[in-house]
This record gives C-alpha cells, structure tokens and sequence, in this order.
C-alpha cells in the first residue's frame, strides 16, 4: 500500500510502551497501515488480532531505551519491553527496509486508520470482521 493511500493515519508522530521506557518516533507517511490476524501475532499479543503501520527504516528512531529483541522465526524479529513486555516493533525479512510499529503503542492510537487486513483466513471465528478493508497475504 503506498504511503498516499494512508494519508489519514498520521506522517509523524511517538509511540511508547506501557512503563514508558521505550519510546520511538516516525518522521514519514506511513507506507501502508492494518489489522492483522495470523496465529503468531495473535499469540505474541494475546489478543484476536493486532494492528500495524510500517514506517520506512530511514524514518524512524528509538527515543527511549531499546527495546529486547525476539527472532520468533528465521526470518522475523519481534521488539518489547524488557521492563513491562509490551510489543513494540515488528521486523520481516520479505519486507525489507521497513519497520511495523504496533498502533495501540501511538501516543494518539485513536489516529490510526487501518486501510487493509492480512491473514484473514486465521481470523478467530469470534473476532472482529471488516468487510470494507482490503485483503494481504505475505
């Protein structure tokens, strides 16, 4: 998804974690934004789905302490908290020079507009359904 097509969540902004200690800051549009709802993210979350935006590498920065890292496959790394476990970030190999940023981390989460959905097909039969959002698999 191109940066344009998600002009309304916002270009730049913070985010943190649930203690505060880790904080980053993105300077762009972000490239795409969406719920997400494969078996990996739902587990590292605990919930029935999560929602990203990506922010191109060069756009971004940590602000507060960095956060551990967990490689929870070959080819994806996954940042948290080390003090309160929040989620922060998300990494894949097959999306290179970009960085998934949880939304509910955003200081203003209620900025964030989904404008897709990925993994429908794990959809918990109990979860949330939004049928105007566009499918992506990768």
């Amino acid at each position: 998804m191109s940066a344009e097509a998600c002009r309304t969540t916002p270009a730049f902004g913070e985010g943190r974690c649930l203690c505060g200690a880790v904080r980053f800051e993105w300077r762009a549009p972000p490239l795409w934004s969406e719920h997400c709802h494969c078996e990996s993210c739902r587990r590292q979350c605990s919930a029935p789905m999560t929602s990203f935006f990506a922010v191109a590498d060069d756009a971004w920065e940590w602000t507060g302490e960095t956060p551990k890292r967990f490689d929870s496959s070959p080819d994806v790394r996954r940042y948290f908290c080390g003090t309160c476990g929040s989620p922060m970030a998300y990494q894949v190999d097959t999306r290179p020079g970009e960085t998934h940023f949880y939304a509910a981390s955003m200081e203003t989460p209620e900025a964030f507009v989904p404008e897709g959905e990925s993994f429908p097909e794990e959809r918990l039969p109990w979860g949330p359904r939004f049928p105007d959002l566009s499918s992506r698999d990768d």
